[in-house]
């Protein structure tokens, strides 16, 4: 296998399965299925998860609200999401920890490093959220930042596409998908795979982004088994 150690990074919205808003218990499980299986074969699985499927930081500045307090509030969102993904894999008999970057400590431990790389070694899954704890940051930049932090061995976004390609593949019927990308090139052709602090951060720390279809059963196992799923990010 050529991972030891992951951060798995997945959206707020893909927890909303069909639903317009809020959480789909049953994609939650099939999320949880699919993290239980790589997690049997010895995987270290850290995640980070988005808040879009509840709001968005962005959301409230078009509401004329300040952009500081919706982010804060983007935060909490991911908290949400947070517990409910420990409680689905807890669900399927995984142990987990939630570690927050805002003090919450009635429902999650303090964001700290050592402590989340103890729980990895012991073979814990570890939840970190509320971003950075820092307002003008996305969980792209969490997770970036968090992977580079525990020594992670790449990023997996679980995304509803399966992969990167030249244009959108929904409205271009032309576009192509690549097996392998630079991150100089991803950036010159303008593709949005994360924003570029969370880019930046992968490029200059030299840590691969693997952009994948989170939503087909059994792709997080066939990925981790070496085959080619999705598009890899890499220098």
């Amino acid at each position: 296998m050529k991972y030891k150690r992951i951060l798995l990074k997945l959206s707020g919205e893909s927890l909303m399965g069909d639903k317009q808003f809020g959480i789909d218990n049953q994609r939650l499980a099939a999320y949880a299925e699919q993290i239980k299986e790589i997690h049997e074969m010895g995987i270290e699985i850290a995640i980070v998860i988005g808040g879009g499927n509840i709001f968005r930081g962005v959301q409230a500045e078009e509401g004329g609200m300040d952009r500081t307090h919706g982010d804060y509030m983007g935060m909490l969102a991911t908290m949400i999401n947070s517990m409910a993904l420990q409680a689905s894999l807890e669900t399927a008999g995984l142990k987990t920890r939630l570690q927050s970057a805002i003090e919450m400590k009635e429902i999650a431990e303090p964001y700290v490093r050592r402590r989340a790389v103890r729980h990895l070694e012991k073979g814990r899954i570890v939840i970190f959220g509320a971003g950075t704890g820092n307002p003008f940051f996305t969980t792209d930049s969490a997770a970036s930042l968090r992977a580079i932090e525990i020594n992670a061995d790449v990023i997996l976004k679980g995304t509803r596409v399966d992969g990167i390609y030249t244009a959108d593949p929904e409205k271009d019927p032309n576009a192509t998908k690549f097996d392998v990308i630079s991150f100089d090139d991803a950036y010159n052709r303008g593709l949005k795979v994360m924003d570029m602090t969370a880019f930046t951060l992968c490029k200059e720390n030299e840590l691969p982004i693997i952009v994948f279809d989170m939503d087909s059963p059994g792709n997080l196992k066939r990925l981790i088994e070496g085959e080619q799923v999705g598009t890899v990010v890499r220098n």
